[in-house]
Order: structure tokens, then sequence, then C-alpha cells
């Protein structure tokens, strides 16, 4: 494998490992519905990578990025999303407080619903916008298609980012026995709540 490629897979292995937006999804979403819900949720998430790549290689984002009314439009529904996440975990824990009698269940696990949530927070996530147009064209030779190049890089990262959230969701699945406990269950809806709501205004708030 050339140095380049070894130099990408470096960087985009770091930047899936760092806590963020996604990593609280596939953590909520394994939470709420199981490895399916998580593993899904994941191969959403991931898949935005190509629309990234994509609109970096035909110039989209550069227009994002030197726009202002577009950056800050794509910021603040991103935003917006990430509060929305975090306010139906809240509104879960308190629903389980509400119901102390009850024991705790999963909920009905649904492909489209924990595809299009992955996919949305992380098409809507300016960050990601920002680091294939910065990173992206480092590794792109221009004697040949800056597109197929992109998508070829995307699909790098689309496997790193899908085998380490995986990791992720097994981690989750494994400690089943504790997570169901009811108080455990209850505590993690309102810690990824307010993990996802801190998030959202976090990045409502940063400067372009």
């Amino acid at each position: 494998m050339p140095l380049e490629l070894w130099t990408f897979m470096v960087a985009i292995t770091l930047l899936t490992m760092s806590p963020g937006a996604d990593t609280m999804i596939v953590i909520r979403n394994t939470l709420r519905g199981g490895a399916k819900d998580g593993l899904v949720s994941s191969l959403g998430i991931c898949s935005g990578l190509f629309v990234h790549a994509t609109l970096s290689a035909v110039g989209i984002s550069a227009l994002l990025l030197y726009s202002a009314n577009a950056f800050t439009a794509l910021k603040i529904a991103g935003a917006l999303y990430l509060i929305w996440l975090g306010m139906v975990s809240l509104k879960s824990f308190w629903h389980h407080r509400k119901m102390q009698e009850r024991a705790v269940e999963k909920r009905s696990f649904s492909f489209w619903v924990s595809l299009r949530e992955g996919f949305l927070s992380n098409v809507l996530n300016p960050k990601a916008v920002v680091f294939y147009m910065a990173f992206l064209p480092q590794f792109i030779n221009h004697e040949h298609s800056a597109l197929a190049q992109s998508l070829f890089l995307a699909l790098l990262h689309f496997i790193v980012g899908n085998l380490w959230q995986a990791i992720l969701v097994y981690t989750i699945v494994s400690a089943n026995g504790f997570i169901t406990k009811k108080s455990v269950r209850q505590s993690l809806d309102a810690l990824s709540g307010v993990v996802m709501i801190a998030l959202g205004i976090r990045l409502f708030l940063e400067r372009r």
C-alpha cells in the first residue's frame, strides 16, 4: 500500500475513534433496539461519507465553505437534528421514570428509521464537509478522476467506520445483562440525550 494511503488510513482511523455525534448515535440506537439497530445506524452514518466524497470531488463543498449562508444553514440543520435526537432520548428517560412498574424492554427495530437517523446525522454534519474538503484533496492524483478517487477513499473510510462502530455495538450488547437494568437504561437514556443536545448546541454556537 502506498505511503499516502497508509497516512490516510491512520488519519481516518483516529478520526473515527474520536467520540462525537456518530458515536453517540450508535450507542443510543444500540441501547434502543439492540445490535441490529446499532449496526444499521452505523451503516447509515458511513453511507453518508459517499455523499461528502462526491460533493468534495465536484466542488459543491467549496461552495458551502465559502458561502456563509449555505454553511450556516447546514450547521443549523445539523445542530437542530442532534438536539432533536437528544430530546427524544430525554423523553424516553422521563417516560421510564413515570412507568417504574413496567419492565424495561427494547423498542421495536425499524431498518429504515435506523438507517435514516444515521445517514442524516452524518450528512448534516458540517464538520464532515470541512474534513473532506480540506483532507481528501491531499490524496487525489489530478491526472486521474477526482470523483473515482474520492469515492475509493470514502469506501476505505466506510469500512473503517463500520468496523469500529461494530466493535462499539458488540461491546454494548455483551454488557446486555447490566445495560438492561431499569436504572442503568434510564441513566443511559438521560446521558445520551444530554450529550447529544450539548453536541448540537456546541455545533450551533461554533464559529464558521
